[in-house]
């Protein structure tokens, strides 16, 4: 028991304390510096410790376990765990059946508005799509409708603002008939054969692959237009092949992954979607085929909206004759391409062990903080 004080001897010794050592204040805030840092310490331990005892398929799944306990608990402590181990946790970010299959209904729209026109005898292409929630009085403007940007013979192109974004996304829907939609899709998913046709390709390589669906983390590194620095994606793509409807389907969207931190030499794109849908007239390997392109990204640029819509809205017709080009030449000189129809995504696990590997390499360079002001 400590000795009662009257108040004024109990403020005159407050003023003493505070005298002598900077207060009470002070020396809470010493003990919470000196908790805090050793938790961090010993988690670090630990982790270090798990890292030496298991593997990193081990890891992947004990993490896995964690994740699916604690997701959802304040602090999302399982996040924390992810992070401290450097395991990326597909549980959370591979791409789902529901995301696939939203392409694909949007894909049936447009095809149903225009087989509609075509029966009116106006033209194959379809007019401009509707957002969902557009004529919708409630909908409380959620969506914006689609604005023409471009009208050509064999594709259309249309935008459409971001809400709460100064940012568009664009949607073009075209056809080609020269080349088969097999090609087309194997061409587009190649990693090895894009850095030959596409020269603005830095880096592309795929990071890590799940077994589960079939997804797979890639990390890209583009140049961008001088004066704009290059910039580095980090993203998970999944594709699906129906041959039974006869249509396919790639999704892409940005993530983040612990084996790909940042550089000082690129500005890393961290919002980035894509979903490419292909039709065929026919089938897989007979010419011809429609498909649908949606794609929106924030390339983190200083330049006003109209010279970022400008840009995009340039670079994608010219990426999509590059990339149809590219499926000629292949088909031409029979260059060899993976199939990754044969191949289905479940099927890939030999695959996958291989190229999980990849994910223990450490990235090249230091990892300085990120650039506040770029092109």
């Amino acid at each position: 028991m400590f000795p009662r004080r009257p108040p004024a001897a109990l403020a005159a010794w407050l003023a003493g304390a505070g005298a002598r050592g900077g207060g009470l204040l002070a020396l809470l805030a010493n003990q919470c510096r000196f908790v805090t840092g050793l938790r961090v310490r010993r988690a670090q331990q630990i982790a270090q410790l798990y890292g030496r005892l298991y593997s990193e398929s081990s890891r992947r799944v004990l993490l896995g376990r964690l994740w699916r306990r604690l997701h959802g608990r304040p602090g999302h402590a399982s996040a924390l765990m992810a992070a401290l181990a450097g395991v990326f946790v597909w549980d959370e970010e591979r791409i789902q059946e529901e995301e696939l299959q939203r392409s694909i209904d949007e894909m049936k729209r447009l095809e149903e508005m225009s087989n509609m026109f075509q029966s009116s005898g106006v033209e194959r292409h379809p007019p401009e799509p509707k957002s969902q929630t557009e004529g919708s009085e409630d909908s409380g403007g959620k969506e914006q409708p689609w604005e023409m940007v471009m009208d050509k013979k064999h594709f259309k192109l249309w935008r459409r603002p971001i809400t709460g974004t100064h940012l568009y996304q664009y949607r073009v829907f075209g056809t080609y008939t020269d080349v088969t939609p097999r090609q087309f899709f194997n061409v587009q998913l190649d990693t090895e054969y894009r850095k030959k046709w596409d020269a603005l390709v830095i880096k592309l390589e795929v990071i890590e692959r799940d077994v589960v669906s079939g997804s797979e983390v890639l990390h890209w590194v583009t140049h961008f237009p001088y004066p704009m620095y290059s910039r580095d994606y980090v993203y998970v793509r999944r594709y699906s092949v129906d041959q039974e409807n006869n249509v396919m389907v790639l999704v892409s969207r940005a993530v983040e992954h612990p084996s790909v931190p940042e550089s000082p030499e690129f500005v890393r794109v961290r919002s980035y979607e894509s979903q490419m849908v292909i039709r065929p007239h026919k089938s897989f390997d007979e010419n011809g085929f429609d498909y649908l392109l949606t794609y929106s990204d924030n390339p983190q640029t200083v330049f006003p909206r109209y010279c970022v819509s400008w840009m995009v809205s340039s670079g994608m017709p010219d990426f999509l004759e590059k990339l149809h080009m590219a499926t000629l030449k292949a088909k031409n000189m029979e260059i060899k391409v993976k199939d990754y129809i044969s191949s289905k995504p479940l099927e890939m696990s030999s695959e996958a062990k291989a190229t999980t590997s990849s994910s223990e390499r450490k990235n090249e360079g230091s990892c300085g903080p990120a650039r506040i002001e770029y092109a």
